[in-house]
């Protein structure tokens, strides 16, 4: 079953410009990655330093694989010095409402 998760970034708002690019430079490998189906970045309007992620995946399993693979990585040190709060991520389900 597909699954939505988001991930909220509070980036240092002076460091905005450089985290922007360095997704930029990260996404194509996970745009790759199997199961991943689409992720998208926003960048809150009031609030540069809050950058968030939307990504589709084909199951949580695949991005959690993902992100078991993100982890050796290094990806933790590559995007700390970067952040202000730790990341968030969330699992929501859309509702047929």
């Amino acid at each position: 079953m597909s699954v939505t998760v988001t991930l909220a970034f509070s980036v240092h708002s002076e460091r905005a410009g450089e985290f922007k690019a360095l997704l930029k430079e990260l996404l194509p490998d996970t745009r790759a990655f199997d199961g991943c189906q689409t992720v998208d970045v926003y960048q809150d309007q009031e609030n540069p330093g809050l950058i968030y992620l939307v990504e589709d995946w084909a199951s949580k399993e695949h991005q959690q694989r993902y992100q078991a693979w993100r982890g050796e990585t290094g990806i933790a040190e590559t995007v700390g010095p970067f952040l202000a709060d730790e990341p968030r991520f969330n699992y929501p389900d859309k509702l047929d409402i």
